[in-house]
């Protein structure tokens, strides 16, 4: 398994390849196993709210990009916390639910995949979870003692300075101070995330402890692959593949592509702008998807060469990841 840290060894830097773009990529779902729990039913309805909404921002896209507006649609299936689940049922379920609502899944993406891309011919996998981790750039926080871990070190991230809780505080005297928001805004929202949790597991012959990706954090590197801001050794992280449908799904998740092409005829999987519809109950893993975003450094040759095809045709490109992700939540569990 490769490992990319974000540059090259060689005397040349790697030519970075384009991507496909599309104007919008609108993701009609982000789908829990759990959710397959609540039956059939559950998700008829889920889809039943969000046809009428994919076509009133497709609409949209064409009033502010003109009648030949590229826009394609994506679904998210967590395979990642549930991998022992079994995708011919997963998926031929959530499909039949979507064709009987009459939504169009241009692509389906695998959680898993947002953690490692596995290889595809010729092609290497990609620890792409552990790529995106060496980019994080936390900010310091204004007077810190040291006692907790940086973030590399931690797997915990935030928008500000923490609560003062060392323990010699109280021997101190000194008065308790709140978490407080970077930026000194009028009132601090204060937002701690967890990116990643080492687990001990019996793993004979490694000191190493097992990464387990937060949810939060994997759904940052999904955003990432629907703005086709990643790239290794240059080119394109993921590149989806068509499937057949008339096929039979494989009886393992590892067995599929990180991303599938579901439409032969579907536009583009990345886009210059993402729009999420979502139950309202991914507020706050979004909340912490911006922040995450927020203190990823991005490869400034892949960010310019999006700015300028963008300005080519005459699309205009917000210069940070988070102005291009839009959301619109639907009431749900």
């Amino acid at each position: 398994m490769e490992y990319a840290a974000g540059y090259s060894e060689g005397t040349e830097p790697p030519r970075i390849a384009g991507v496909p773009l599309s104007h919008v990529s609108i993701e009609v779902g982000h789908l829990r196993m759990e959710d397959l729990d609540s039956g059939d039913d559950w998700i008829r309805e889920q889809f039943r709210k969000v046809v009428p909404l994919v076509t009133w921002f497709t609409d949209a896209a064409k009033a502010e990009f003109g009648p030949q507006a590229r826009v394609s649609t994506c679904l998210l299936v967590d395979d990642y916390f549930r991998a022992d689940t079994d995708p011919r049922d997963v998926l031929g379920r959530l499909l039949g639910c979507a064709e009987d609502k009459g939504l169009t899944i241009d692509y389906l993406g695998r959680e898993a995949g947002c953690a490692v891309v596995p290889a595809t011919g010729e092609t290497p996998g990609i620890e792409l979870a552990q790529s995106v981790r060496a980019r994080i750039v936390a900010a310091p926080a204004r007077g810190a003692t040291g006692r907790r871990p940086p973030t590399d070190q931690s797997g915990w991230l935030c928008n500000g300075t923490r609560a003062a809780d060392e323990p010699t505080q109280a021997m101190r005297n000194e008065p308790y101070q709140p978490p407080e928001e970077f930026g000194t805004p009028a009132h601090s929202i204060f937002l701690d995330v967890e990116l990643w949790r080492a687990e001990p597991r019996k793993q004979q012959g490694s000191t190493e402890l097992p990464i387990t990706w937060s949810l939060p954090f994997l759904t940052s590197i999904w955003q990432l692959l629907r703005l086709g801001l990643l790239r290794f050794h240059g080119r394109p992280v993921v590149e989806p593949q068509l499937w057949d449908r008339r096929q039979p799904w494989p009886a393992s998740w590892s067995e599929l592509p990180a991303v599938l092409k579901l439409n032969p005829r579907a536009k583009p999987f990345a886009a210059y702008r993402s729009l999420s519809v979502l139950p309202v109950r991914y507020l706050e893993v979004e909340h912490a998807v911006r922040l995450i975003l927020e203190h990823i450094r991005l490869d400034d040759e892949v960010v310019e060469q999006l700015v300028r095809r963008a300005a080519q045709e005459r699309v205009t490109l917000p210069p940070s990841s988070t102005e291009r992700l839009n959301y619109h939540l639907v009431d749900g569990h």
